[in-house]
């Protein structure tokens, strides 16, 4: 199929969700049967084919959408204008608090009993954005960017790299103090909010670093949408085209650190969510789209949460990605995995799709 417009590079994104049968996917909680709610998955792709214009789409799947629907971006890349997200949910008490756990995910949660609170958007879909679990690291990274470009600090920290290639819970403690101590949480979401990415909220993080449930943020206070994500990515990517939602020369950072983070990016270790290269030789292994070098990205999973997003740069093949789901370890068929192999085969099935537009 020829795919010419934003809309059919949605229709054929959809039919790769949907192929995956993500209803049917084994959940430990119910010992092992299927989920008995279908999965929240939020995907989208915005893809350079070289000659060509670029497409974007956003999907998002839930139990309230299970067949998937396709937010309206215009053509302009623009915030979903018929979608408004809302904030999950955490839970209370100390379980909780230590496992990550939310309310939102929880077998048999009742959806229409939860103080819901908006997150951004008015549209009349809704849809409850999942938290990004370790991905919300690439939000950080990119404050410590900013106090690079800002002259706040005189080099990088060395906390920086642990952070993103091997997810490094303490080294990101080190690197949202420094945030605090430069002063820089409130200009990182202002500046998010200035380019448009009312969804990215690094919210309620503490001076001594703490930014987990039981430092009182976590789940509920930080957020990421998989949009939002594919469009700060973007202003990260140098052979991206300009960003078509924002008007004129406007700069996330300068080109240096643009290229810095890249650079940490493709050094990534954990190919185990859309890419499954870290994961050779388990049973059942599925393999996903290209592994890091060639996929420049950052991975988040817990028991409730599995997200990955980055930049895929492979011969003529360039886009970016990112997927936010509440498929956790929790759906993983092996204890060495994160997620279900379902997500790897879903990175496979749009890595060939955004393949046959170059």
């Amino acid at each position: 199929m020829t795919i010419k417009t934003h809309g059919e590079f949605a229709q054929a994104l959809l039919a790769a969700v949907r192929a995956q049968d993500f209803g049917s996917t084994a959940d430990a909680m119910q010992g092992g049967g299927p989920v008995t709610a279908f999965p929240s998955i939020d995907l989208a792709v915005a893809a350079f084919p070289p000659g060509r214009p670029a497409r974007w789409a956003n999907l998002l799947f839930s139990r309230e959408h299970p067949q998937g629907v396709v937010a309206d971006l215009g053509d302009r890349a623009a915030s979903a204008r018929n979608i408004r997200f809302d904030r999950d949910v955490q839970g209370v008490g100390a379980a909780n608090s230590a496992k990550g756990d939310s309310i939102a995910w929880l077998p048999g949660a009742d959806w229409g009993a939860m103080a819901w609170q908006k997150l951004a958007g008015s549209g009349a879909l809704r849809f409850v954005a999942p938290y990004p679990a370790s991905l919300l690291k690439l939000m950080v990274a990119v404050g410590v960017a900013m106090a690079v470009d800002r002259k706040l600090t005189s080099e990088w920290p060395a906390a920086l790299e642990p952070m993103i290639v091997v997810s490094d819970n303490d080294a990101t403690t080190e690197c949202v103090a420094l945030l605090h101590r430069l002063s820089l949480v409130d200009a990182l979401n202002t500046r998010f909010a200035q380019l448009g990415l009312a969804t990215l909220q690094v919210n309620d993080t503490k001076p001594d670093g703490g930014w987990r449930n039981g430092d009182g943020s976590g789940v509920g206070h930080i957020h990421m949408t998989a949009w939002d994500s594919v469009r700060l990515l973007w202003l990260l990517d140098a052979a991206a085209p300009p960003a078509p939602w924002l008007s004129g020369d406007v700069r996330l950072l300068s080109e240096a650190s643009c290229a810095h983070l890249h650079g940490v990016l493709k050094r990534q270790q954990l190919d185990e969510i859309l890419s499954s290269d870290s994961l050779r030789g388990l049973p059942g292994w599925v393999p996903g789209l290209p592994g890091a070098p060639a996929f420049a990205h950052k991975t988040g999973t817990t028991q409730n949460y599995a997200s990955d997003a980055g930049i895929v740069q492979k011969g003529d093949v360039h886009y970016i990605v990112a997927v936010l789901t509440n498929l956790g370890d929790r759906y993983a068929p092996d204890e060495r995995c994160a997620t279900t192999w379902r997500l790897p085969a879903l990175g496979a099935a749009v890595h060939g799709l955004v393949e046959g537009l170059a």
